[in-house]
């Protein structure tokens, strides 16, 4: 049996803080009955309807996709666009944890759990993610401690980031710049960057937490083994822990 608010938030449609207060509020109803108790435990199998949607229970899975350049991450896009959803093979509701711009390449993992989702995504629990930005010029030191302590975007200052030049071109004069973030703001390391006068040519991913992209071409995906799924609950319990 679990609790009632985490099968909701695993069920994807909602975090578990969310789920929480739609219990208090009477719009959480298991085998027919209003359940307003905070911490009730349901059976597997149970009738569970969040504010008139009858929630699907389905095995967990969780993918890590190399994503190409061309393709938006959503689930679905009205512009008739190819979608990450399109490259997985798996009839579930799959949705990707975060998101990659459309022009931007690397890891994202997809999955169906909820609060797995969420934990990931939440900046509190500092997930790294690891990117290669090819940029037009020669990063310099002072902008390189400005990227490290935060820089200002729409009035709020992002958190501290690593930053670390992988090599220059002085042909072409780009610089290829590793940076490691935890946020999720739309186009953080495009705006970082910008911010500061430097235009972003390519933008990959490499890695989430210890989850690489070596062995998967662009396009391809590979299932979590259970191991590295714990490993990923691990390091967000650890983060929360120490708050």
């Amino acid at each position: 049996m679990e609790r009632l608010q985490k099968v909701i938030a695993a069920s994807g449609i909602t975090s578990r803080r969310k789920a929480e207060e739609l219990i208090s509020s009477g719009k959480v109803m298991v085998e027919g009955k209003i359940i307003t108790e905070l911490g009730y435990k349901v059976e597997d199998g149970a009738s569970i309807v969040v504010d008139g949607v009858k929630i699907n229970r389905e095995d967990k899975v969780y993918y890590l996709l190399n994503k190409p350049r061309g393709v938006v991450t959503t689930t679905s896009d009205d512009k008739g666009r190819k979608t990450v959803i399109d490259l997985i093979e798996d009839d579930r509701r799959i949705y990707p944890v975060g998101r990659l711009d459309y022009d931007t390449t690397g890891a994202l993992i997809l999955t169906n759990d909820g609060e797995f989702a969420n934990n990931l995504m939440h900046p509190k629990n500092e997930i790294d993610k690891v990117y290669i930005a090819k940029i037009k010029g020669f990063l310099t030191p002072s902008d390189m401690m400005s990227l490290k302590n935060g820089v200002v975007i729409d009035g709020k200052k992002t958190s501290k980031a690593k930053v670390k030049v992988r090599k220059t071109d002085r042909e072409t004069r780009t610089s290829t710049v590793e940076i490691i973030i935890h946020e999720g703001r739309n186009h953080q390391v495009k705006n970082m960057f910008g911010t500061l006068g430097y235009e972003v040519l390519k933008l990959k991913r490499e890695r989430i937490a210890f989850l690489d992209i070596k062995n998967l071409n662009s396009g391809e995906y590979r299932v979590l083994n259970p191991k590295e799924v714990k490993q990923l609950y691990v390091l967000t319990q650890q983060k929360k822990s120490t708050r």
